[in-house]
């Protein structure tokens, strides 16, 4: 089978400050040794490039935990790393997460000279009493100069996080918040509902947050505001001017292929000769990682076969708003499209539609998603 797409995620586990809500593999730490880290990282590449044999990537994300508290001259060093193990496309999106904190911001020209060419600020909230309720270390006005620091580093691909349903927050706040967005010149907006998962300080301590009726105010009056100013929504959570979707995402979506390096990072490979899919995870917490990255920093490894193949490509797929192609399938898969159609039969045709070229879902069926992905189990 051909090899689907590949890009490259590189994890950055610290982080300031631990966010009630977050349950990412993030740790507080005030020293940092970014060497160690660096060397770790490489150490990690070489090992995955065993797998995915000679083909190169579209596009590299640099997540946290807060990558932009690491200097600007270790993530050239690491892309630099990466360009000397892997071929990159000429067109490469190299996005990192970034705080809008002082510090951070500092060094956005510097970032940009990096290498870094897409930028996603987490901006969360304008409105500085939300952001100290959910535990941010930014105020209202770090997150408008954010934004103009980036502007002003040259960057012209722009995402900004924001959260609705945070706890004290109405309808009329969360519309406060996508307008300003709306007016800030960037090119994508992540606009998704703060949820409370396990394993966080909201988790043990759980905050009043909006119930179901405002957050569905929220949501269907924040996305008319986002379609009425040219925000094309084009995946559950994320919007984009038009061809200024996040290529690596995308890629996520599309059940393509991908290297996970770093503390906890996760991985999707498919081997092209003999079209086996691992998923293969990396140990997590940081000092265990960089003592086994050299040698093998991999924690686990599992192959994907059959159905689950099928149901974990519609799991990423159907939550694309114009679908799939059936050719996507048959690419990234290595499956013919009648296991794909089979396993579609059971769907009720309003809440799936199905055509000669593609698959998604009716605007009934985007609404209930999980409940359409429940029915393929």
């Amino acid at each position: 089978m051909p090899a689907p797409p590949l890009s490259l995620y590189i994890h950055i586990p610290w982080c300031v400050k631990k966010c009630p809500y977050c349950d990412f593999n993030s740790h507080v730490a005030e020293v940092i040794d970014e060497k160690k880290y660096l060397d770790a990282l490489m150490g990690d590449l070489e090992n995955d490039l065993q797998v995915i044999e000679s083909r190169s990537i579209h596009s590299i994300f640099f997540g946290g935990g807060t990558p932009s508290l690491f200097s600007p001259d270790t993530l050239y060093q690491i892309i630099e790393g990466a360009k000397k193990r892997i071929a990159f496309d000429n067109k490469i999106e190299i996005t990192m997460e970034a705080n809008p904190g002082t510090f951070e911001q500092n060094n956005f020209s510097e970032f940009r000279a990096a290498g870094i060419n897409r930028l996603s600020i987490g901006i969360q909230s304008f409105n500085a009493r939300l952001l100290k309720n959910i535990g941010r270390i930014h105020d209202d006005h770090q997150a408008r100069s954010a934004i103009d620091t980036a502007h002003h580093a040259d960057f012209d691909n722009i995402n900004i996080d924001l959260m609705f349903g945070l706890p004290g927050q109405d309808a009329e706040q969360a519309i406060d918040d996508i307008k300003i967005a709306c007016n800030q010149n960037v090119q994508h907006i992540s606009h998704y509902q703060m949820t409370i998962e396990p394993n966080t300080f909201f988790h043990r301590h759980p905050p009043v947050t909006p119930d179901m009726e405002a957050l569905w105010e929220m949501q269907s009056k924040c996305h008319e505001i986002l379609s009425g100013n040219n925000f094309q929504q084009y995946e559950v959570s994320a919007f984009s001017k038009p061809n200024r979707q996040c290529r690596h995402n995308l890629n996520y979506w599309n059940f393509g292929d991908y290297i996970g390096i770093g503390a906890g990072a996760h991985g999707k490979l498919t081997n092209s000769t003999t079209g086996k899919i691992l998923r293969r995870w990396k140990r997590r917490q940081p000092d265990d990682y960089m003592k086994s990255a050299m040698g093998n920093p991999v924690s686990g490894e599992t192959a994907i076969e059959g159905s689950e193949i099928v149901f974990e490509f519609l799991m990423n797929a159907l939550r694309l708003k114009n679908g799939f192609s059936y050719d996507t399938f048959e690419k990234n898969t290595g499956l013919g499209r009648d296991e794909l159609i089979d396993a579609c039969k059971k769907i009720d045709a309003e809440l799936l539609i199905q055509d000669e070229s593609a698959i998604r879902t009716s605007e009934t069926g985007y609404q209930f998603l999980n409940n359409v992905l429940e029915q393929f189990l």
